[in-house]
């Protein structure tokens, strides 16, 4: 029966084990990157962008048009009778037809129309360049909230851990407590204040608990999974992850002025704000265009016929240009050109607002990170001297020259300290990749697939 048991029991944890599915960082950026809606229309609309170019050369080139046609027409005459000299003639009726070949070719080339053509390429050129420039914006975004959706489920499982470490000396500590209480060494009050403090941390556990699982519906939310799926992520730091708590961003990050023409000069959403400039002052010279004389060439190849066999027999050619100057447009054009001018303005107010909002994200991070750098030292530092308090505290009281209060601050200190430093690891982390990210230097390349 007990080895029945056992085979029962390996086979429930392998098949548990089994249905889990490992979920790492890398795989979880990779996801995103697919399955974002934002994304997908984000790089559906670079065909558009893409189809607009080709249209904007296309402007440069003739419009040539082929036509041909047939007429068919019957006419029919009403006969009748009338007198000469008392003689009677009739007129009888009579229907005749016609048929009509006619097939051509016509040439339009527009020789000059204000520049417009001109202007109309250079901006199409940089809408498909700013579209693909957001793009790159789009996945640096999704590959950071990606990151920060996974470290809080990370980080609120190492939590858990705590919790569930600190239940189970409380559980220890009141059976000790009620041991020493029967055999006279401890008051009752003591007893109290065990189960107290038990209770306590079997409501912490739950609270954690509860935040862990959200945080990881969140996060299979995001990424487009079943949130109802057994996902289990590791609680370990990795290699890389180590490396960043190690590391000191005061000598990799030198001053926030540096920081800032850095993320001026890589940041794809402020380069894609400065296209969005220039077209808009592309799209005022097209208005402009309004103003000026268009100049456009004609030519024509055309062929008429009554036979079909005769069709190309009597070709006719034309050639012609056609000057359009204008004079009065009911104020439409004027109306155009002030319109794209608020536009290019404000264009401009955005892209000067992007680079204020650029500098202050940078100081605010920077700062956020040097203040994260020294906490993690001193919540470090602060989680080693809690635990020898801790044990200092429950050795005095197994002598008799401590009291259980002490050892149950001690024991919540100690507890607490482990919380703030988990904390303040993770909190590093984010902040430096969010500095990274608003740098503009987040590399989202390396997780895409490979073609």
């Amino acid at each position: 029966m007990r080895y029945f048991l056992i085979l029962i029991c390996t086979f429930t944890f392998t098949f548990m084990a089994y249905g889990q599915k490992v979920l790492t960082l890398n795989e979880a950026i990779n996801i995103a990157l697919q399955r974002n809606t934002t994304l997908q229309k984000a790089t559906n609309n670079l065909q558009a962008s893409e189809s607009n170019v080709k249209a904007a050369y296309g402007n440069f080139l003739p419009s040539i048009n082929a036509s041909g046609s047939w007429n068919w027409n019957r006419n029919v005459q009403k006969g009748g009778s009338y007198s000469i000299g008392g003689y009677v003639l009739t007129n009888p009726s009579v229907t005749t037809e016609s048929r009509n070949y006619r097939a051509g070719a016509t040439w339009s080339l527009d020789l000059f129309d204000g520049l417009s053509n001109y202007a109309t390429l250079s901006q199409s050129k940089n809408n498909l360049e700013s579209a693909q420039l957001q793009l790159e914006n789009l996945k640096q975004n999704t590959v950071f909230q990606t990151m920060s959706l996974y470290y809080t489920v990370v980080n609120n499982k190492q939590l858990m851990n705590v919790k569930e470490d600190n239940l189970k000396w409380n559980k220890q500590n009141l059976e000790t407590v009620t041991e020493r209480n029967k055999l006279g060494a401890v008051t009752l009050a003591d007893v109290y204040s065990a189960q107290v403090q038990e209770g306590n941390a079997q409501l912490d556990l739950i609270t954690a608990k509860n935040n862990f699982e959200t945080s990881k519906s969140n996060l299979l939310y995001f990424l487009g999974l079943n949130v109802l799926e057994n996902y289990t992520l590791s609680d370990s730091l990795t290699n890389t992850e180590l490396s960043i708590l190690n590391s000191s961003m005061s000598s990799e990050y030198q001053n926030i002025s540096q920081l800032v023409n850095e993320a001026l000069s890589n940041r794809s959403d402020y380069k894609s704000a400065k296209l969005d400039f220039d077209s808009a002052e592309n799209g005022i010279t097209i208005a402009q265009s309004g103003y000026f004389p268009s100049l456009t060439n004609t030519l024509g190849y055309n062929f008429n016929s009554d036979e079909v066999k005769d069709l190309f027999e009597y070709p006719s050619y034309s050639i012609g240009l056609t000057l359009s100057v204008p004079i009065f447009s009911g104020f439409s054009t004027e109306n155009r050109v002030e319109q794209a001018e608020v536009n290019a303005m404000n264009k401009k107010v955005d892209m000067e607002d992007l680079e204020r909002q650029i500098k202050q994200n940078i100081q605010t991070t920077y700062l956020n990170l040097q203040a994260a750098e020294q906490g993690l030292a001193v919540s470090k530092n602060t989680v080693q001297s809690s635990n020898e308090n801790l044990k200092t505290s429950q050795e005095k009281y197994s002598l008799g020259s401590g009291t259980l209060l002490d050892v149950l601050t001690a024991s919540y200190n100690y507890t607490n300290a482990r919380t703030n430093y988990i904390n303040a690891q993770f909190q590093y982390i984010v902040l430096n990749e969010q500095l990274k990210y608003y740098l503009g230097v987040l590399d989202y390349k390396k997780y895409e697939p490979q073609q």
